[in-house]
């Protein structure tokens, strides 16, 4: 296995300075959701409390990543930066000391317009990166993802005990605004220099959204529906067998594994279908549970689902950046964005539910094998991969200037 092709991706102009800065920019958005969870617990509220709250910014970042996507399309990247920047900045200087039921509403509109940071960065990796570097690109941004959710939540949960939930709460706000300001002076390209900035006509959905994208768009929230439904079922094993100190090592070793998934998919020769990569990711989750007796075994059974985390998270991104003209690139990867948190809002309800009715280790199971049923079922959709793409290249070529007349760079993905 050879790191050449990850040297030539990041000798792109671009393309090392974006990816260090969305390290940086999803820490403090990885940490949310745990600081949110201890906030409302701190105010005397259980857990069915502070679920709502990061079910009402789930819901609202679910809606809003589309909308902020083509407003990036439409009017350029600052203006949502703007605009995402400063509402997030209301929002967290305000949210430690609303009440319980305005927060909750709070929540949901600061959800809506979320900085997205993700939908972003792939957006900017598909302007900067040419086609045939482009899976490198998106492996190496998927083992970022990895690290800013090895060191968000972990960094939050310190914090938190070892001063108080209200500062950390201050702290990931002012990460997360400085993220937005980052990203404002950096002002990555969302689309190449030779793409015109605005389409030579607005493109029908009908043109774009098409059944290829839309299984697309499920297999990457059948994939993330399997990655949160270990992530809730790998606490609820380790408790249920007293071993719930060995949570952070169980965890860290899985996410270890997926950076490791990540590296070798960017280095093969010939890419692998987002699709077989998701029914496989889980195939492999299925038998987890039969690990849930020591946390060294349930360690050991995590290993291929984590050898194929990475993978399939970026090979999604992958495809995806592909299929669309770069006129609707903004909204559809925030359609993207939007498959992903829909698939987290349901795998980890869906495992605890499970979890509850039977028991810790057929969490895997039920999680498992609805993301391979749901990659199953859409895989017929990527059998006409070629028509799909014949219809959309006129569609491409109308918004596309000619490579004497550069346009101006824009930005970014989430």
């Amino acid at each position: 296995m050879s790191a050449k092709p990850y040297r030539d991706a990041l000798a792109l102009p671009g393309l090392r300075p974006l990816l260090l800065v969305a390290i940086l920019a999803r820490v403090p958005v990885a940490a949310t959701a745990v600081v949110m969870t201890l906030h409302v617990l701190d105010l005397g509220r259980g857990f069915f409390a502070a679920g709502l709250v990061g079910a009402a910014m789930t819901l609202g970042s679910a809606l809003g990543a589309p909308l902020l996507g083509r407003l990036v399309d439409r009017r350029g990247l600052r203006p949502m930066l703007l605009l995402t920047t400063a509402v997030s900045a209301l929002f967290w200087a305000t949210a430690p000391v609303l009440p319980y039921p305005v927060l909750l509403g709070a929540a949901f509109a600061a959800g809506l317009l979320t900085l997205p940071v993700f939908s972003v960065v792939r957006q900017s990796i598909a302007a900067l990166v040419p086609p045939t570097e482009r899976r490198q690109a998106y492996a190496l941004d998927s083992m970022s993802v990895e690290l800013s959710f090895i060191i968000g939540p972990a960094g939050a949960v310190a914090l938190a005990t070892s001063v108080s939930p209200t500062l950390t709460m201050y702290a990931v706000g002012a990460g997360i605004v400085l993220a937005g300001l980052t990203l404002l002076v950096l002002n990555p390209p969302t689309r190449a220099r030779d793409e015109a900035t605005t389409p030579a006509r607005a493109l029908p959905r009908r043109q774009w959204l098409t059944p290829r994208l839309i299984g697309l768009l499920a297999g990457g929230a059948a994939g993330t529906l399997v990655i949160a439904g270990i992530d809730v079922s790998v606490v609820a094993v380790l408790r249920d067998a007293g071993q719930v100190d060995w949570t952070g090592v169980v965890l860290a070793l899985w996410a270890s594994c997926s950076l490791i998934g990540g590296f070798t998919y960017g280095a093969l020769s010939r890419p692998v279908p987002s699709l077989i990569l998701t029914l496989v990711l889980g195939l492999v989750t299925i038998p987890i549970g039969l690990g849930s007796g020591q946390w060294w075994l349930l360690a050991l059974m995590l290993l291929p689902s984590g050898a194929f985390t990475a993978p399939t998270v970026a090979a999604t991104a992958d495809a995806v950046s592909r299929l669309v003209p770069a006129s609707v690139r903004g909204e559809v990867m925030g359609l993207h964005g939007s498959a992903m948190v829909v698939g987290v809002a349901l795998g980890a309800p869906l495992a605890g539910a499970v979890i509850d009715a039977t028991a810790p280790a057929w969490g895997f199971a039920a999680t498992g094998l609805l993301g391979a049923l749901i990659a199953l079922a859409v895989l017929p959709t990527q059998s006409s991969h070629r028509h799909s793409e014949a219809a959309a290249e006129p569609a491409t070529i109308s918004t596309v200037a000619p490579r004497s007349i550069p346009s101006p760079l824009d930005h970014r993905s989430r």
